[in-house]
This record gives structure tokens, C-alpha cells and sequence, in this order.
């Protein structure tokens, strides 16, 4: 059975690991996907020549101002006629203790992580009310729950992704528009293995399932969220961490 049949979704940073889980994912159950990518387009492209003609990648630098996110969902809607899904994944770390973290580098988290996520949520809502139904899903983290060394403003960011999804879902709740939040705990990503082997295996070692996620355990949350098997879930946060909280 597929899930998202005919459904039109928005992926940011459909590029990297988790966001190329979710891309394929909602591909194989019906969806057609417009995914974002910055910097990494050979491997965007790889992704949308694989995907044939179920997907495409964007280029948009999501620290810019809100002018380029308008954009990408005027694209959209003026292509497909409608938005039924919006994933926000996109997002980076630039880890530093907070003595050493600069209002530039604070900046850059913020703009990427969380300003990103209001201005696409903001132009997305748009179609979604007169569609009178929509699936919004924000990528939060583990850190924006329990914080983290050296990561502040990472952990800054993604807790302030979980009070805008409840906020949001209070707010569209009337429309049918849902909205909701996925916090990864610990997953085996590019990004994950530039860790030392000591730093991976004490995460590893904390979580009851003894084992650090993939990037399709999120995908399949993603798949659940946007789907009608969640219609009466909203302003809630999925923990996808192996029991470590």
C-alpha cells in the first residue's frame, strides 16, 4: 500500500543522509517530491536521475532572507497546483564551546536551522489553507531536548524548532494543516562518522537498543507524519533515539 499516492512534498536538504531517506522514501509510497539542495549538487543530481521522474532537486541557500523560500513554494504551486507535504530537514552544526562560539557563527546556526524553517512554514501554510489539509514535519534533534557540550547554539536552534511546531499546530489546527517535530538521538551519518571512534562508541553506550539509528528509521517517522495513519497527531515531538531519553 502506498501512503503519500498523489501527494505533492517539499524535502529540504534532500541532499544529505536523512534527507535522501526521506526523499526515496516518500517516492516508493506514491509521492512526487521537490527536494532542496545547497552545495551538494552531484549529489542532488545523482539522487533525481535515480529517482527518474518521481523527483527534483532545488538549489537554494536557506540562510538567505525569506525572498528565495517564497520563491520555491510559488514554483511549486504554480507547477503542481498544490502542497500536501513539507519536510524541514535542512540544517548544520558548527560546534564550539560558547567562549569561543562568534555572534557570526550563532548567526549562520540560527539562519540555517531555525530561520529557514519559519520562512518556508510561513509560505507554505498559504496552499495548505486553501487546500484545507497539509503535513508539516520539522527535523529537530536530541540536543534541543537534553543540550549538549559544545553545542549551544545547535541546541538553541532545535528546541526553538519545537516550540514553533506547537505554536503552529495551535494556530492551523482549525484548517486541518498538522505540524510536527522528529528529534533524531544518535544516527550513523557522514556527518556522525567524523566523530572519534571513543566519542561514537559512549553515545552508542547510553542507548538501551544498543545501537546507533539509520537514516531510514527517520524516514519511515517522516512517512508516518505525512501520511493519514498520523490524522490526529499534531504538536507533538517523536523521539527517534533508541530509548536514550
Amino acid at each position: 500500500m502506498k501512503l503519500l499516492d498523489n501527494k505533492i512534498s517539499i524535502v529540504t536538504g534532500g541532499s544529505g543522509d536523512i534527507g535522501k531517506s526521506i526523499v526515496e522514501t516518500f517516492v516508493k509510497h506514491g509521492s512526487y517530491v521537490i527536494f532542496t539542495f545547497f552545495s551538494s549538487k552531484k549529489k542532488a543530481k545523482v539522487l533525481e536521475y535515480n529517482l527518474k521522474h518521481h523527483a527534483e532537486s532545488y538549489n537554494i541557500d536557506l540562510s538567505k532572507n525569506e525572498t528565495s523560500s517564497k520563491q520555491l513554494v510559488e514554483y511549486v504551486i504554480h507547477k503542481y497546483g498544490k502542497l500536501d507535504i513539507l519536510v524541514n530537514n535542512a540544517g548544520t552544526t558548527k560546534d564550539n564551546y560558547l567562549i569561543k562560539i562568534s555572534e557570526k557563527d550563532w548567526d549562520y546556526i540560527m539562519k540555517i536551522n531555525l530561520y529557514s524553517i519559519f520562512h518556508l512554514t510561513k509560505y507554505a501554510i498559504y496552499p495548505m489553507i486553501k487546500q484545507k489539509k497539509g503535513s508539516i514535519i520539522n527535523m529537530s534533534s536530541i540536543v534541543g531536548l537534553i543540550g549538549n557540550i559544545g553545542q549551544s547554539h545547535y541546541a538553541a536552534s532545535k528546541a526553538g524548532i519545537i516550540g514553533f511546531t506547537k505554536s503552529i499546530a495551535k494556530e492551523f489546527g482549525t484548517r486541518n494543516i498538522r505540524c510536527n517535530t522528529i528529534a533524531p538521538g544518535y544516527i550513523s551519518t557522514n556527518m556522525s562518522l567524523h566523530l572519534k571512534k571513543k566519542i561514537q562508541e559512549n553515545w552508542i553506550n547510553k542507548i538501551p537498543l544498543k545501537r546507533a539509528g539509520s537514516p531510514q528509521d527517520i524516514a519511515n517517522c517522516a512517512l508516518f507524519l505525512a501520511s493519514d495513519l498520523s490524522d490526529y497527531i499534531t504538536g507533538s515531538t517523536l523521539n527517534v533515539n533508541g530509548g536514550i531519553i
